[in-house]
C-alpha cells in the first residue's frame, strides 16, 4: 500500500477510535476489538487524534471564577474571552509561552476551509507559531498584515518563518508581504499601495475571515519586536510617547482611547488600519502579562477584537476582579 493511502486509512481509524472512545464510552478493549487492532494501537490512535486536531478537548474548571471573569469581560467589552491558568511566579518568558501554547490549541477551532487567515508578525505571533498542531485546512490562505523590513534588515527571513509555520501546520497557502514596515514617506506608500502586486495582498487582507494578532507595547515584559528591532529610532518612539500611544496592532498604533486615524507614524505603517482588520467576523487577540494592560484597554476601546486569549492573572486585573 502506497504511504499516502496508509496514512489516509490511519488517520480514518483514528477519527472512529476517536468517536468511539469519546462519543460512546467504550473501552480501549471494546474499542480494539471492533477495530481489531490490540490495546496498545487504540492508545496510539487516540493520542493521533489528539495530536493532529481530530479531538478538540476542553478542560472546564469547576470553580466559579474563572467564568466569571469571562462574563464580566463579556459584559464590560462585548469580547468572548478565554482565561489560560498561570501561576503568578512564572517567569515573563514562560507566561506568554503557556498563553501561545494554549492560543496554538484552540486555533484550529476558529481556521476552517475555505477561509482567510491574516496574521501580524510578532513575539506573540512568533510563540503560537511553534506550539500549532498540525490541521489539514482545506482550500485556506494565510496572508501577512505587515510587512517586515527596515533600513538593516528585508525582515523576509522573521516574518517568512513564522509565516511557514502557519502554513505547515495547516497545509495552506501563504501570501508574503515584501514590503517595508514603515516607509520613509506616506506618498512613497500611496504610490506603492497602487503597485496591481501590492493591491492584490491588500485585497486579500480585506478578505479575511480570521484575523489574529498580539499587541505591541513599550512597557511588555517580554519586548515587542517593533520597539526593539531597529523599526523605530529613538525620535519616533519620543514622538509615539509624546502622541499618548499605548500600544500597536500589526504596526498600526493607538492611543488610550483607542484613536488612532489621526497619528502621523500611521500614514507611513505597512500595517492595515484599524478598519480593515475590523472587518474580518472573527479577530482573535493573544495577550500575555499585566504591563500589556493599559495596551489591551487601549485595543478594547478600538474595538478591534470579538475574542481574547489571555492569562488569568491579567484577566484579574483587567476588570478588577478580587473574589
Amino acid at each position: 500500500m502506497a504511504p499516502r493511502a496508509q496514512d489516509t486509512l490511519r488517520t480514518r481509524d483514528a477519527l472512529k477510535a476517536a468517536q468511539l472512545y469519546y462519543l460512546q464510552d467504550l473501552t480501549m478493549e471494546a474499542i480494539g476489538s471492533e477495530l481489531r487492532v490490540s490495546r496498545s494501537t487504540v492508545s496510539r490512535l487516540l493520542a493521533m487524534a489528539r495530536s493532529q486536531g481530530i479531538v478538540d478537548i476542553r478542560v472546564h474548571s469547576p470553580e466559579d471564577a474563572p467564568r466569571r471573569i469571562e462574563g464580566l469581560i463579556k459584559e464590560l467589552y462585548g469580547v468572548n474571552a478565554y482565561l489560560v491558568p498561570v501561576p503568578d511566579r512564572t517567569s515573563h518568558v514562560d507566561r506568554l509561552e503557556r498563553v501561545a501554547l494554549s492560543a496554538a490549541r484552540m486555533l484550529g477551532q476558529f481556521f476552517s476551509p475555505n477561509m482567510t487567515l491574516g496574521i501580524a508578525w510578532g513575539s506573540t505571533l512568533s510563540a503560537i507559531s511553534r506550539h500549532l498542531i498540525k490541521k489539514t485546512v482545506n482550500n485556506a490562505e494565510v496572508v501577512q498584515l505587515n510587512g517586515a523590513g527596515n533600513d538593516h534588515t528585508t525582515g523576509v527571513t522573521y516574518a517568512s518563518e513564522i509565516l511557514q509555520r502557519f502554513g505547515e501546520a495547516y497545509q495552506a497557502r501563504v501570501q508574503h508581504f515584501p514590503v517595508p514596515t514603515f516607509f520613509d514617506n506616506a506618498k512613497t506608500k500611496e504610490l506603492m499601495w497602487q503597485e496591481r502586486s501590492t493591491e492584490r495582498v491588500l485585497a486579500l487582507q480585506r478578505r479575511m475571515d480570521l484575523a489574529l494578532f498580539g499587541l505591541g507595547s513599550m512597557t511588555a515584559d517580554v519586548p515587542s519586536q517593533v520597539y526593539t528591532g531597529g523599526y523605530l529610532n529613538g525620535r519616533e518612539i519620543q514622538q509615539l510617547r509624546d502622541e499618548g500611544i499605548v500600544g500597536d496592532v500589526a504596526t498600526v498604533f493607538y492611543r488610550a482611547d483607542g484613536t488612532w486615524t489621526d497619528i502621523e507614524v500611521n500614514a507611513r505603517s505597512s500595517g492595515p488600519g484599524l478598519h480593515v482588520i475590523s472587518q474580518a467576523p472573527r479577530r482573535l487577540c493573544v495577550v500575555s502579562g499585566q504591563r500589556k494592560l493599559e495596551a489591551l484597554r487601549g485595543a478594547l476601546a478600538a474595538g478591534v477584537m470579538t475574542d481574547l486569549i489571555i492569562d488569568d492573572g491579567t484577566a484579574r486585573e483587567l476588570v478588577g476582579f478580587a473574589g
